[in-house]
């Protein structure tokens, strides 16, 4: 067997891959007048592109290499699996050694009494699943007009159908419409739009919208509340302190399922094996996937308390599911990786040591004249670009424009880097070391000094007039 090192040159494949390959979330005229950057191979906290050129991930892929890149036992265990059982199914009342196994060890690193596991391919697919698995619990509960789920503008789970409608995004809604039965409030975004409000005051607020909500659609309609711990693609939104309390509260209140989409906290990423941990949520349900594996295999799943599992279970046949759920190999892999978090004391790690020390170097960006805030939670960062710190204010051109440019200088620095509009985001492999903070923070530091000259002697840093 040939590892793939050579390669046609870098311009024929990257037409290749605009003549062939549609890809996620892109403007594809775009992308195929520029070329894509064609990732080749990783280790550790690092890519290496077909040009030959060293970029360190300050993104984890998408949100989802904890363990980092180049880990011989995750391939090692996919080799052995697929030789021994390379597919079966979990329908028709039969099932497998791997998802057996994984769906135990979820019950015994979850929190409380979320003891059972439905397997997806993803986390949108396993958000799917939870618009299901809530309304067919208050079906079986004789309340089947309890079906609305409450969920968050700029909140993010996932772009299928019912993940994207669940999601707040006004771009996809946009772009296909949306399933019934889905409500949004605000998110507690603090510095973009707390105004004079205290961040405590803030947070209270933007909780009470949802026992509002509740009232004015009626207690028997509401089914569910679905929110990340940290609105992770919305921009690395941490929630003031005063948020998850009261949330926990209105749904221990008003008797409604709370939906935790752990898709990219879980697993290390808040320093805790999962953002619920980390906030004090206890949810009836966990959305899980991303770290579940560490992105080397597609794997998904909700982790459902006894209660829900108990309704569900009285209502005799559940009819849903998928083709890949608790996929053999997928499986194998994720218990695997799940090893490895705890064995190496990752989760350890994020907290002890790559946590502290990250913090104090991402703190102390808030000294660059382009940036108004640093919010750090494990290893899931996020600042805020602005023309104007006092006044928290946002710029004069479109929004995004300013996280773009400087999106790309990080990129031109072999620093992966994303930004969500002018806010620029970061979540590195769990792995990532002290020597490799102090990298990803000065290419990050010249990213934002390149950008910053530029966008001054393109006169963009114009505060937007309120």
């Amino acid at each position: 067997m040939n590892m793939i090192t050579n390669h046609l040159p870098t311009a024929e494949l990257q037409a290749l891959d605009a003549a062939h390959h549609m890809h996620p979330f892109t403007d594809a005229n775009g992308l195929a007048a520029k070329g894509a950057r064609i990732m080749t191979r990783g280790k550790g906290v690092w890519l290496t592109d077909s040009e030959g050129q060293k970029i360190i991930d300050g993104m984890a892929g998408l949100w989802c290499v904890n363990v980092g890149y180049g880990r011989k036992e995750l391939a090692e265990v996919a080799a052995r699996q697929m030789e021994e059982l390379a597919y079966y199914n979990t329908f028709f009342q039969t099932t497998h050694v791997p998802a057996i196994a994984l769906a135990a060890k979820l019950a015994e690193l979850a929190p409380g009494d979320l003891n059972h596991v439905f397997f997806a391919g993803s986390g949108s697919e396993a958000n799917d699943t939870n618009i299901r698995l809530v309304r067919r619990y208050w079906q079986v509960k004789g309340m089947p007009e309890k079906r609305v789920i409450i969920a968050r503008k700029n909140g993010y789970h996932g772009s299928t159908m019912g993940g994207g409608s669940l999601g707040g995004m006004a771009p996809i809604h946009a772009h296909g419409g949306m399933i019934d039965g889905i409500e949004h409030i605000d998110q507690p975004y603090w510095w973009g739009e707390g105004g004079e409000m205290t961040e405590d005051d803030f947070g209270l607020a933007r909780a009470k919208q949802l026992e509002e909500k509740i009232l004015e659609l009626g207690v028997d309609k509401v089914a569910a509340f679905i929110g990340e711990p940290i609105q992770g693609a919305g921009g690395v939104i941490v929630p003031p302190k005063t948020y998850w309390p009261e949330i926990q509260r209105i749904c221990d209140k008003y008797g409604i399922l709370l939906i935790a989409d752990e898709v990219i906290t879980g697993f290390g990423r808040t320093g805790n094996w999962f953002g619920s941990q980390t906030f004090g949520i206890k949810p009836h349900i966990m959305t899980i996937a991303k770290g579940l594996s560490s992105g080397y295999q597609p794997i998904g799943g909700s982790i459902v308390c006894d209660e829900v599992a108990r309704v569900v279970a009285e209502g005799g046949e559940f009819f849903h599911g998928y083709t890949y759920s608790g996929h053999p190999v997928a499986a194998a892999v994720a218990l695997e990786n799940l090893r490895i978090l705890q064995e190496e004391h990752i989760v350890e790690h994020v907290r002890d040591v790559a946590h502290p020390y990250l913090k104090e170097r991402w703190d102390a960006l808030t000294e660059h004249p382009l940036v108004g805030e640093a919010k750090l939670v494990g290893l899931m960062g996020s600042i805020a670009l602005t023309p104007d710190k006092a006044k928290r204010a946002k710029f004069a051109s479109e929004s995004g424009t300013v996280g773009f440019r400087t999106r790309e200088r990080c990129f031109a620095n072999n620093l992966i880097m994303r930004h969500v509009g002018d806010r620029m985001i970061i979540s590195p492999p769990l792995v990532i070391t002290p020597a490799e903070i102090d990298i990803l923070i000065e290419r990050a530091r010249k990213s934002l000094d390149e950008s910053y000259a530029s966008l001054k002697a393109d006169g963009l840093l114009v505060a937007k007039a309120d």
